[in-house]
């Protein structure tokens, strides 16, 4: 019973911080124009960086995810990152909906990867929250330890796969205008993200 009703507090801490607007809730909703399964592919490149972190973490790694220069590092990379997704973003939003620019953002599980490979605040929730959640799961077992990573990822696929499935049925109805609207927005929001990210780097490094 103990163990349930710890699933239970992953689930809502899990969800929480997935409903958190940030760079990857902007990526796919833009994606999901053109795949309705945006989500779900994203969500599989989320996977790729995050489980393999959990056993990094798990087995000590987290203390430097937490060292300034690690910080500095990532903020800065995911901030440059941001800022060339924020302008193809920009430059594809005359695209019509049938035709698919080539760039990174049309790579649903590859920017899965590099969103959570270089954000700096989902490694430290990892090294922090998340830490704290996996090394309890781990005094269950290996087990627990796997249900504690499948409950966690499956937030992630939900909630994403919901967004990808409302923006991609809006998309059907919406005008030409309007998707190229949600697109600037999103482009935007990815372009604050960016810049965030390194003046937080930059200011850390002044610190």
């Amino acid at each position: 019973m103990a163990f349930v009703l710890f699933l239970v507090q992953v689930f809502i801490i899990s969800f929480s911080g997935a409903m958190q607007p940030g760079p990857i809730t902007a990526t796919v909703i833009t994606m999901a124009n053109r795949n309705r399964y945006a989500g779900t592919l994203l969500a599989v490149g989320h996977a790729i960086i995050e489980f393999p972190l959990m056993l990094a973490i798990i087995f000590g790694m987290g203390k430097y995810f937490q060292m300034p220069q690690v910080t500095i590092a990532i903020g800065l990379t995911g901030g440059v990152f941001l800022l060339i997704m924020a302008t193809q973003m920009f430059i594809s939003r005359n695209t019509a909906n049938h035709q698919t620019p080539v760039s990174i953002t049309t790579r649903p599980i590859l920017a899965g990867i590099i969103l959570s490979g270089t954000n700096p605040y989902f490694l430290l929730w990892w090294a922090s929250v998340g830490l704290a959640l996996a090394t309890k799961a781990s005094h269950w077992g290996v087990w627990a330890f796997a249900m504690f990573a499948l409950v966690h990822w499956s937030v992630d696929l939900i909630w994403l796969q919901l967004l990808s499935w409302a923006s991609f049925h809006g998309s059907t109805i919406f005008e030409h205008k309007t998707r190229k609207t949600v697109t600037l927005i999103c482009a935007m929001a990815l372009l604050a993200f960016g810049i965030y990210f390194i003046i937080s780097a930059l200011m850390t490094w002044l610190a």
